[in-house]
C-alpha cells in the first residue's frame, strides 16, 4: 500500500513539473493576436500541438493551419499543411510563456496580444 501512495504521489509530481514547464500552457483556449500594418492574425495553438489561423493580409482573407513544436532553443517551430510557395516549413521563431492580457512585440513591425478564448 505505502509503495502506491508514493508510486502516485511521484506520478502527480512529475506530471505538475511537465505542465510547470509548457510555455504554451497560456495559449491554449484562448486567441493570439498578431497585427501588422498590412493585416491582422488570430492564432489558436492547441494541446496536441496543432494550430489554425484566419485574418487579412494585403491580399484579403487568409486561413492556414499546421502543427507545432518547441525545439531545444525555446523556438516556436510551426509546419504549415499548404504553406505558400516563398515559405519553407518548418518556420521556427523564438519565443516564450505569456498570460492572458499580455501584449508585446515581435521583430520591429508585428504586435502580439494574447485574448481570453477563442476570437
Amino acid at each position: 500500500m505505502r509503495a502506491l501512495i508514493f508510486g502516485c504521489v511521484a506520478l502527480l509530481m512529475s506530471t505538475s513539473l511537465v505542465l510547470a514547464e509548457d510555455i504554451m500552457v497560456g495559449y491554449y483556449g484562448n486567441t493570439l493576436v498578431a497585427k501588422t500594418a498590412t493585416g491582422e492574425l488570430h492564432i489558436h495553438y492547441l494541446a496536441d500541438h496543432t494550430f489554425n489561423a484566419s485574418g487579412t493580409n494585403a491580399q484579403g482573407p487568409v486561413a492556414f493551419k499546421g502543427t507545432w513544436t518547441l525545439d531545444d532553443k525555446s523556438q516556436l517551430c510551426r509546419t504549415y499543411d499548404s504553406p505558400p510557395p516563398t515559405m519553407h516549413n518548418p518556420v521556427c521563431t523564438p519565443w516564450s510563456a505569456h498570460n492572458v492580457g499580455d501584449s508585446w512585440t515581435m521583430g520591429a513591425n508585428v504586435s502580439l496580444s494574447l485574448v481570453p478564448g477563442i476570437q
